[in-house]
């Protein structure tokens, strides 16, 4: 995708200097820097610190920290050890574990003197593969948007988005976004309301900031004012991301989705979920035993933005004396998810529905 016109992916290998290049998302929206990574502790650094951040995008860099950890040396000992580091960085985040899981076993297949350049090319294509998936889970997606958008009449289609699961998420073109990408970029009359979601503020600092540089309307919102504006008409439908869906349909999504989703079954708006099928936990059907990660009460207490004089500044906006609680995520059930838009097709959020997508190849 584009920022001031200049086309972008989010992570890429730099084969003359051997090192992975990122957007410093934590930068943004106020600076585009591009940092380069070296080993695997910088890129354990920046996934934790969530310079990069999204599921899709995790699994990415989850590859390139495999390649990193052995570009010196490729022993068993050091692949299992970069392997359980990474896993642990984000625990929510599926797509860690598949992506070092997919390396590991390409791994394996080769000479040591072989590793480093082959997961290479293993690590480019998983980030190949994704952009391939987002843009078909776009395709689908469209076709749901174009149908709600012919019943409006040429009136403008309004989306409500939650947290960011746009090309900043994934490699490029994003999960929930590339539905939005396709319409506007076959003229279809769309405005997307952009939750704020704090505590990180995803949606605001990244979300918008993807639309602004696509030229596609949209508006910012206080994370509670969403149900109002289901109430009140003006949200045609919901789409958002997951960090993992298990087997029986449920959605691990950025903390507030649960809300949103029961507002929307409330007021009979369509919510769906838009994810590529390695966000897909086939080994999991009771949500009880995905590790929620809770995250620093920093996240919640200081907030960061441009004062009047054009500075970046941090303050403190909480009590000294207060506690605080910072889940990073919750479950939505199966049952509050119109569908769930895959590279392979829309599917009902249930054990039966995930089955059937399981069947194709």
């Amino acid at each position: 995708m584009k920022v001031n016109g200049k086309t972008y992916k989010t992570i890429w290998y730099d084969e003359k200097e051997r090192t992975i290049n990122i957007i410093d998302q934590t930068k943004l929206p106020h600076n585009f820097v591009v940092k380069k990574i070296s080993s695997l502790d910088e890129i354990i650094y920046a996934i934790k610190n969530m310079e990069v951040r999204g599921a899709p995008l995790l699994g990415g860099a989850a590859a390139y920290g495999m390649c990193l950890a052995i570009k010196k040396n490729s022993t068993d000992e050091i692949i299992d050890d970069a392997a359980k580091k990474l896993i642990n960085s984000r625990p929510t985040a599926i797509n860690i574990s598949w992506a070092v899981e997919k390396i590991k076993s390409e791994l394996a297949e080769v000479s040591n003197e072989q590793k480093f350049s082959h997961g290479i090319k293993v690590a480019n294509k998983i980030c190949d593969d994704d952009i391939a998936s987002c843009q078909s889970i776009g395709s689908y997606g469209y076709e749901l948007i174009k149908d709600i958008s012919d019943n409006k009449k040429n009136k403008s289609l309004n989306i409500l988005t939650h947290c960011n699961a746009g090309w900043l998420a994934t490699i490029d073109w994003g999960t929930a976004t590339a539905p939005i990408y396709y319409a506007n970029k076959r003229g279809l009359n769309l405005h997307v309301w952009v939750d704020e979601t704090r505590p990180r503020n995803q949606g605001s600092s990244l979300t918008s900031y993807e639309f602004n540089h696509e030229n596609i309307a949209n508006t910012i919102i206080t994370d509670n004012a969403g149900g109002l504006l289901m109430q009140q008409g003006q949200i045609d439908l919901c789409i958002t991301g997951a960090d993992r869906i298990i087997s029986d349909g449920s959605v691990i999504n950025k903390i507030g989705t649960y809300l949103k989703a029961l507002a929307a079954h409330a007021n009979n708006i369509p919510f769906y979920v838009a994810v590529p099928t390695s966000s897909i936990d086939w080994d999991t059907n009771n949500a009880n035993e995905v590790p929620i990660e809770e995250r620093s009460g920093d996240e919640l207490s200081n907030i960061t933005g441009v004062d009047n004089k054009g500075e970046i500044k941090k303050i403190r906006i909480y009590p000294k004396e207060s506690s605080t609680l910072n889940p990073a995520f919750d479950i939505t059930p199966g049952k509050l998810v119109t569908g769930i838009i895959t590279e392979k097709g829309v599917f009902n959020a249930s054990e039966q529905g995930l089955k059937q997508l399981k069947t194709i190849s």
